[in-house]
Order: C-alpha cells, then structure tokens, then sequence
C-alpha cells in the first residue's frame, strides 16, 4: 500500500512533463545533439554491437542511486526532482520529466526543461547539470529526492511508527511480557545494551550514548532488510556512500564533543614520550581521529555493496553464457539461482552483522573518548 501509493500519484505527470520536455528538447542546440548522436555512433561501432550485455553497466545500474525507483520492464515510480539554479531560483518537477531527444525514456542523455527558470537540465552518467538559453552552464544545488533518500524516510518513519508502538505496548502493560511488536523488538534492545554497551561503556556512561546506538543499529538493519526484498526497486541505501559518510560522521562529532581532558591528552602531549618522538607520535594520532570514521564509512559501504554485485554477478552469468548458447544459459542458470538464493540468506546475516559491528565500533571510539585516568 505504502508503495503502490506514489505510483498512482507521480503518474500523472504527462500533460506537462511530456510538453516541456519536448520543447526543451527542440530547443537544444542542433550541434549538441549531433555531437551526442556521433558519440553514440562511435562507441557502437567500437563495441559491434549496440545492444550487446555489458555485465558492469548492469551491475552499476542496480546498486547506483537514482531519481526514480525502478520496478519492472518500463514501470517506474517518479520521484521529485528538487533544484537550486544561483541566480534564477528554483525548480522543482518529477523525474518523469526527463525524456532523451526522441521524447523517450533511454539509458543516454535524457532533457527537462524547468518550469519555473526556463532552465534545460541534462541528466547523464554524471547526474544533472544545466544550461540557460545561450547553452552556458550554470552553478545548480541538486537536492532531489532520490531513491536513497527515499528509502531512508521510509525506514525512518517505519522506526517511528514500531518504537512508538512498542513504548504505549509497555505503557499499557507495566511489568508484564510485551506482546506484538514490543516482544520482536525487546531482545535487540537488550542485546545492544548488554552486549555491547554495558559492556564497554558501563552502565552508567552507557545511558548517555545509549539513544544512539540503538537509533544507528535500528536504522541500519531496517536500511538493510529493505535493500533485500524483491520486486521494491534494489534499495541500495547504505551501500551508498553519502549516506554512510553521515553516519560516520555523526560518530565523530559525538566523539569529539564528549572526548574528555585525558583523552585529548593523550593525543595532543602524550605523556612521558621525548619531545622529538612527539613530533611524529602525534600527527599519527591526529589522523587516527580522522581514520576511524572513515573506517566506518568504507566498512559499512563497501559490504553492503558487496553482497548485491555477487548477486548480480551471478545474474550476469545467465545472460552471458545464453548470448552463446541456450542450453548454456539454462544450465549457468540454475547454478546461479541455488548460489543467488544461498547468498540471499547469507545478506540477511550480513544485514544484522554489519549494523552490529558499526554499533559496536561506535561504542568503543565513545569508551576510549569518555575514560578517565587509571591510577
């Protein structure tokens, strides 16, 4: 239901996307489009065929992010395409705007003309850019709704809506076993903060950091189960690397801020090394500061990522030994599909996995910041 919904809603977008599409289409300098037509010439010559199965621009189309989820075949949910021109102000229109210069929807080069600037954007392998009439480009501030973004308020509202049902549960129940969603959740909440941050933080210092953790570790199992269901469009939310660079950086603003004087300490003066050894001791202090976010960030990123390319690498297999033979195609196949399904199971251990390393992680760089002294 809550999918379905937008793609009743941002279908209705033919009158005036088609239209203006078209007309900025037109409007396009003719020795533009040629010189995309040449290129798109050229490289079909190079590679003999135009159609032929690139197993790397399939594989980097399912896990990249985009301005619209894509379902099956043709169908796709638009989504709001939310942009910033300096000088002209802004637009705001639907991804379905965008149609490539036979007023389609092709992987190349697609247009849309703004309707509030009369700015031509482009969008192309390396996102959107634009241009005024005279085709000068033009500084733009993107903050589109993207797949991304919308996945991330889908979970969060979905984290809202399941902590919020498991607190009034408790509300209602004062000192008896939770019932519905309360029961699912309980266990993971006495996991992180028995196993992870009790242990390494003490109960008392655990209660400070405590909001955080659980928020990071609910958000980011919730971001990973998602990106495994079917058939939804292939979220790929934190297996995106502005997502992740957030989250490691909320780590370490919140590490920074609570470091306490013998933390600092030890990193600026450590004591009771010579001074010339400091000169070398504390740069590399300095930049382990900055090395353990960004540890997150590639660690998170990079295995989440992981996991969907073997998949669809697997998936690759199928369309390049059937190109040759068919009987070929079939057999890969069905390998293929029992190792996809084997590693299907294997992402959703992945999914807790990764949330509870990052989690862990977390709480370790919050214990080293907050201890005190040992006398």
């Amino acid at each position: 239901m809550i999918l379905s919904a937008p793609a009743v809603v941002f279908s209705q977008h033919d009158g005036y996307g088609d239209e203006h599409a078209l007309e900025a289409i037109e409007a396009h300098s003719n020795e533009h489009v040629e010189e995309t037509r040449d290129e798109a010439h050229h490289e079909g010559s190079d590679h003999g065929h135009a159609d032929e199965f690139v197993p790397g621009d399939f594989i980097i189309h399912h896990i990249a992010d985009a301005n619209e989820i894509h379902l099956f075949g043709d169908f796709s949910i638009s989504l709001p395409i939310i942009i910033y021109v300096e000088g002209k102000g802004l637009d705001v229109f639907m991804s379905s705007a965008f149609h490539d210069e036979h007023g389609g929807h092709s992987h190349g080069p697609t247009y849309a003309r703004g309707p509030s600037t009369n700015v031509l954007y482009t969008k192309g392998e390396l996102g959107i850019t634009a241009e005024d009439e005279s085709g000068a480009a033009l500084t733009i501030w993107d903050i589109s709704i993207t797949k991304s973004a919308f996945g991330m308020f889908f979970v969060i509202l979905l984290m809202i809506l399941m902590l919020k049902s498991a607190a009034n549960n408790y509300a209602r129940r004062p000192g008896l076993a939770p019932k519905g969603i309360a029961s699912v959740m309980e266990p993971l909440i006495l996991f992180i903060r028995d196993g992870v941050a009790y242990p390494i933080l003490g109960q008392e210092k655990s209660q400070k950091f405590m909001p955080f953790l659980l928020t990071s570790f609910f958000f980011i199992v919730a971001c990973n189960l998602l990106g495994l269901i079917p058939f939804i469009g292939g979220f790929n939310i934190t297996g995106t690397i502005g997502v992740t660079i957030v989250l490691a950086g909320l780590v370490f603003i919140i590490t920074t801020i609570n470091g306490n004087k013998h933390y600092w300490g030890h990193i600026v003066s450590p004591p009771g090394v010579p001074f010339f050894v400091k000169l070398i001791l504390v740069p590399i202090e300095i930049f382990g500061i900055l090395l353990k976010p960004t540890i997150l960030m590639i660690r998170l990123t990079a295995n989440i990522s992981a996991g969907h390319i073997i998949i669809l690498s697997f998936v690759s297999l199928i369309f390049i030994f059937g190109a040759n033979s068919q009987a070929g195609g079939m057999g890969v196949g069905v390998f293929s599909t029992l190792f996809m399904i084997f590693m299907y199971f294997l992402e959703l251990l992945v999914a807790f996995l990764q949330a509870y390393v990052f989690t862990l992680l977390a709480a370790i760089y919050f214990s080293e910041a907050t201890q005190e002294p040992h006398h």
